[in-house]
């Protein structure tokens, strides 16, 4: 064996182009210190749970675990389809809507690629950018919303993907339905637009869709949801993803076989068609954001309007009452928020808004922390 062979046998294998870039995704936090009551409040999970009937669809799949699952997902696209009337021909579902964001990134990306997304917007889109050897490209929003002409500004021959969160986390904001079809009128026809809808059944404007009719009158737009907010399934990973059929042959070919499990598939179809349930999750999160916002702002803390199940709360630039020193007084009380560093927000923290009683007990506690 020569020296180089010797040397090149003893080192260790190299990452490809872009993945040492990639920071890991740190989720919010879930531990409270040892003997104090958790307030989790850190992962825009909803306080009201799962719907019952999905629970005991979870119950009654669990009861056949040696099978493995269909690999089509059909009961679940099934389900989706008859509450949004939507072809199932046009739907594709996945280990939770990143399994997704992914899944199109190995469709479309080639190396050198472009990828935009907005400054604050969701953390996956630069790993999904950077894991295919692409390039992201990050443009500015203004006052917290995405910016339509920036985004056509910064689009070139090598663009690719453009990801749009609407409504974005961790802001909470949204653009209209009239400026997204501006955005897609402005694209070349060969630039996937990909609509993050994550928090679409929270939204209550009349300006505001969550992107089914732009897909099914386009051939290069995707729409993503997901069934961890809003459904109470966080746990089970479950996402699914409405597109024209071309898109969703393409898709299929990089899809993982059986890549949703079975009691995901049955609580995801039996959740999606509770209707009451998704009712009282709604008016929840409206009474809270409304009371929330308030109280916050009434303590002098700046809070981004929100159409989320969460909100961006602003920490003055003063010693001893920043973001960070917040979030150490709030997680030493047992409330967990987000930091939001990693999103451009170095003084500002992420409130999922939860129960009554733990909305009022973060509310008093910051105000202890304010005083």
């Amino acid at each position: 064996m020569t020296n180089t062979q010797s040397q090149s046998a003893n080192s260790a294998p190299q990452a490809k182009k872009g993945i040492m870039d990639i920071s890991i995704y740190m989720p919010g936090k879930s531990a409270a210190p040892a003997g104090i009551k958790l307030h989790k409040l850190s992962s825009n999970e909803t306080p009201l749970g799962p719907s019952p009937k999905a629970l005991k669809a979870i119950q009654e799949a669990s009861e056949h675990l040696e099978l493995y699952p269909d690999g089509q997902s059909d009961a679940l696209k099934k389900a989706i389809g008859e509450v949004y009337g939507l072809n199932t021909d046009n739907l594709i579902c996945g280990n939770g809507s990143d399994e997704l964001l992914s899944m199109i990134g190995a469709a479309y990306l080639e190396t050198d690629d472009e990828v935009i997304f907005t400054e604050h917007g969701f953390l996956m889109y630069k790993i999904v950018a950077l894991t295919s050897g692409a390039v992201p490209v990050v443009v500015k929003e203004t006052n917290e919303h995405a910016d339509v002409d920036a985004i056509l500004a910064a689009v070139t021959p090598r663009t690719r993907i453009i990801f749009l969160a609407n409504p974005n986390n961790p802001t909470g904001t949204y653009i209209p339905m009239d400026e997204v079809r501006r955005l897609h009128a402005g694209l070349p026809t060969n630039v996937v637009l990909v609509l993050d809808a994550a928090y679409a059944e929270y939204v209550r404007r009349n300006d505001y869709e969550a992107g089914v009719e732009l897909v099914a009158s386009s051939q290069n737009v995707i729409m993503t949801r997901t069934f961890s907010k809003i459904h109470g399934l966080a746990a089970l990973r479950i996402g699914w993803a409405y597109a024209p059929r071309s898109m969703i042959e393409i898709l299929e070919r990089v899809r993982g076989p059986f890549n949703v499990n079975a009691l995901a598939i049955a609580a995801g179809a039996a959740a999606i068609r509770d209707r009451n349930h998704i009712d009282k999750a709604v008016l929840h999160n409206e009474k809270s954001i409304l009371h929330v916002t308030a109280e916050l702002e009434k303590r002098g803390l700046r809070v981004t309007p929100s159409v989320g199940n969460f909100l961006l709360v602003h920490f003055p630039e003063t010693t001893g009452k920043s973001a960070a020193e917040a979030d150490a007084y709030l997680t030493s009380k047992g409330i967990l928020l987000r930091a939001v560093t990693g999103y451009g927000f170095p003084n500002a923290l992420r409130m999922t808004l939860g129960t009554d009683e733990t909305n009022a007990f973060v509310i008093s506690t910051l105000s202890e922390f304010l005083a």
